[in-house]
């Protein structure tokens, strides 16, 4: 099986899943706590406007991608947080705009575009060392803020009108949070694609709070599962011959819900 390795797409797909499962651990599990998961999706199919923009303009897509999501996470955390309407109802509004645009700037692109599959249902085998390097610079602006505002954060997910009366501003804390969102969704999104993003982001994290409640640990041990699910995914794959991302969420989910019925079954099997 190791043979596999002398191949540059195999070892960028390693060094892929490496830094996504790092930036999906981390921010996976303020998601995770925070409950945010339905806003983290909403951001994730919204910034499909994004890849439509990087087609239309003829640049790579992710760097449409990137403002676009940064973009759309600023505009759905000012609307949760201000509008009158439901959250769920405006979220809901802005996924289907977000997808919308991206849909009509691609009909737009004169030719056909390229690797669009890819960024809807993703292909880690397809990651090029240009996307490796922007994954690591994602990665290290990431784990920087995490560092400096990892109290602030906490403090947030955990207790608003504590951090309202320590004199933390919870709306830009909740913006910079959402930022960071998007940036792990840029990661992401040639990992898994935009359809599967949610999986990747919430069930490492879910898995890693049933073993500790410390935070930090929880970051560490989601990252761990991320990375172990991933390249498992990524060689059963290979070895099948099947769509990566597919596999990936397939052996994750396999696993989680082994675990969770295991575990729902061990008071009886006692008793």
């Amino acid at each position: 099986m190791l043979e596999i390795l002398q191949y540059d797409f195999m070892r960028n797909a390693i060094f892929a899943a490496i830094l996504a499962s790092i930036a999906c651990g981390i921010i996976g599990v303020y998601v995770v706590v925070k409950k945010i998961v339905f806003i983290s999706g909403g951001i994730t199919h919204a910034s499909f406007g994004g890849i439509g923009l990087g087609y239309y303009l003829g640049i790579n897509p992710l760097y449409g991608l990137i403002p676009f999501s940064l973009f759309s996470a600023l505009v759905m955390g000012l609307v949760s947080k201000r509008s009158k309407v439901a959250e769920d109802t405006a979220i809901g509004i802005l996924w289907s705009l977000g997808m919308a645009i991206g849909i009509i700037l691609i009909y737009w692109t004169p030719g056909y575009a390229p690797d669009l599959m890819t960024y809807l249902f993703g292909n880690i085998l397809t990651v090029p060392m240009s996307d490796i390097y922007l994954m690591l610079a994602l990665d290290a602006v990431i784990i920087f803020t995490v560092y400096a505002y990892y109290k602030q954060f906490m403090a947030l997910c955990f207790d608003e009108e504590f951090t309202t009366v320590a004199g933390l501003s919870v709306e830009k804390l909740y913006l910079l949070l959402l930022c960071l969102i998007a940036l792990t969704i840029v990661l992401l999104i040639k990992v898994v694609g935009i359809i599967l993003i949610i999986a990747l982001l919430t069930m490492p994290a879910s898995l890693s709070r049933h073993y500790t409640n410390n935070f930090a640990k929880m970051m560490y041990l989601a990252t761990f599962f991320g990375i172990f699910f991933s390249i498992i995914g990524l060689f059963l794959s290979y070895l099948a011959d099947a769509p990566s991302g597919a596999t990936i969420i397939l052996v994750m989910s396999s696993v989680y819900i082994l675990h969770f019925l295991y575990d729902g079954l061990k008071p009886k099997i006692a008793s």
